[in-house]
C-alpha cells in the first residue's frame, strides 16, 4: 500500500520559514517525479514545485527564489523548504508522486495546512 505522509505545516508569521516533509512508503520515491501542490480555500489545487527523477527542479513563478524542493533518498523523503513566507502562501500543501510508464501511477498525500499570518 502506497502512502505519502506530509508533515511540517503550521502557523508562521510573514517573512518566516517552514520545511515540509513528505515521507513515502510502498514506493521508492526517487523513481518518481515528486511534486508539491497547494490549494487555498475556494481555489483549485496548483503545482508549486517539482523534482524529476534526474533531480531537475521546477517552480511556479510566485515561489521562485523563496522555496526549494529536495530529496533525501536514504529516507525516501521529499522536502519543501519555504522561506520569506507571505500571507498568499496560505494553503493546504499536498505531496504528489507520479510515474508515467506503460500506465500512469499517481499518488497523493493527505495534505498539511500552512497558514501565514501575523
Amino acid at each position: 500500500q502506497v502512502q505519502l505522509v506530509e508533515s511540517g505545516g503550521g502557523l508562521v508569521q510573514p517573512g518566516g520559514s517552514l520545511r515540509l516533509s513528505c515521507a513515502a512508503s510502498g514506493i521508492i520515491s526517487s523513481g518518481y517525479e515528486m511534486s508539491w501542490y497547494r490549494q487555498a480555500p475556494g481555489k483549485q489545487r496548483d503545482l508549486v514545485a517539482s523534482i524529476t527523477i534526474g533531480g531537475r527542479t521546477n517552480y511556479v513563478d510566485s515561489v521562485k527564489g523563496r522555496f526549494t524542493i529536495s530529496r533525501e533518498v536514504a529516507k525516501n523523503t521529499v522536502y519543501l523548504q519555504m522561506n520569506s513566507l507571505k500571507p498568499e502562501d496560505t494553503a493546504v500543501y499536498y505531496c504528489n508522486a507520479r510515474l508515467v510508464s506503460l500506465r500512469t501511477y499517481e499518488y497523493w498525500g493527505q495534505g498539511t495546512q500552512v497558514t501565514v499570518s501575523s
